[in-house]
């Protein structure tokens, strides 16, 4: 009898250890999913209050950012890709809206997602396509970020190139006047309308503050704009502050350079022109010209006793 309840008190203590583990088990795992759901709740208002230039990313981004972006953060395969992008993404100037993880989750979303959109209007009757368009659409699905951020990285460096000898006379005005470069760089900022090269300039001066040297901002600033005009221009600032040379003096002659090169663009855009318009001008209106010529006669000729 001692020995039961010996052994009945031994049972009863050890499924008290159950109970109390599994009590606390439930506990913790409760407060974790509680925490996980707080993470992500504030994950997804981050990502709503997050910019987006593109409306079909703002629209699509909880739900890229949430199945798909798992599936490649972290993943080696998607390593080159990865730094590809990046480079990308920072000379589009959409290193804040995106990062190459998401880029590459929304492009894998797109993969779907044209698909689906499109076999539901053609249920619908919306549009009228066969099946092979539908599926080929995950290809245009793939292949529309990157023709997005190249659109963007010509128009952003067709700007800057716009407004570079502007910009450069003020940087050479400023130092001209007595200030330094940085302290050029500051006025042009605060005094320049708003444009890229303007928003390049701010990010340098919020670089040197931070305790980057000139050079390093400016190989930044080459670095994101990814142009052969700003990389030979930095190379030459580089270059001058290193030998001690006159900034303002440099600027100057820079700015007459860029000024010729803009010409001699100029000219090759028009001999271009002239060159692409010369094939439906001798093929396409000359004949139609000579048509409206010469037509009346040859209808004459072909038809004397016409009275029409």
């Amino acid at each position: 009898m001692v020995i039961e309840a010996i052994e009945k008190g031994q049972f009863v203590i050890y499924f008290s250890y159950v109970l109390i583990g599994l009590g606390t088990f439930l506990l913790v795992r409760m407060l974790m999913e509680e925490e996980e759901s707080r993470a992500v709740q504030e994950n997804l208002a981050d990502l709503r209050n997050r910019k987006a230039t593109n409306a079909l990313v703002r629209i699509t981004r909880p739900f890229f950012t949430q199945y798909f972006v798992p599936l490649v953060r972290g993943k080696p395969f998607w390593e080159d890709k990865r730094k590809i992008f990046k480079r990308k993404l920072i000379s589009a100037a959409l290193r804040e809206e995106l990062t190459p993880d998401e880029f590459i989750g929304f492009k894998l979303f797109l993969i779907l997602f044209f698909p689906i959109v499109s076999g539901i209007l053609r249920a619908l009757d919306l549009i009228d396509i066969e099946w092979y368009y539908i599926v080929g659409s995950a290809i245009l699905g793939w292949f529309y970020p990157n023709f997005w951020v190249y659109t963007r990285i010509k128009d952003r460096q067709k700007k800057i190139l716009r407004s570079l000898p502007f910009i450069v006379d003020l940087l050479a005005l400023s130092t001209e006047a007595g200030l330094d470069f940085i302290g050029a760089i500051g006025k042009v900022v605060e005094k320049a309308t708003s444009s890229p090269l303007v928003e390049e300039l701010g990010q340098i001066l919020r670089e040197i503050k931070v305790g980057a040297s000139r050079a390093e901002a400016l190989h930044e600033m080459a670095y994101r704009v990814d142009m052969m005009e700003i990389n030979s221009f930095v190379a030459i600032l580089v270059s001058a502050d290193q030998m001690g040379a006159s900034i303002g003096k440099i600027l100057r002659q820079q700015s007459e350079q860029i000024r010729i090169e803009r010409i001699i663009r100029a000219e090759k855009a028009g001999a271009a022109a002239a060159q692409k318009i010369l094939f439906p001008l001798v093929f396409l209106i000359l004949p139609a010209v000579m048509l409206m010529i010469f037509g009346p006669f040859i209808l004459s000729f072909l038809y004397p006793n016409s009275t029409g």
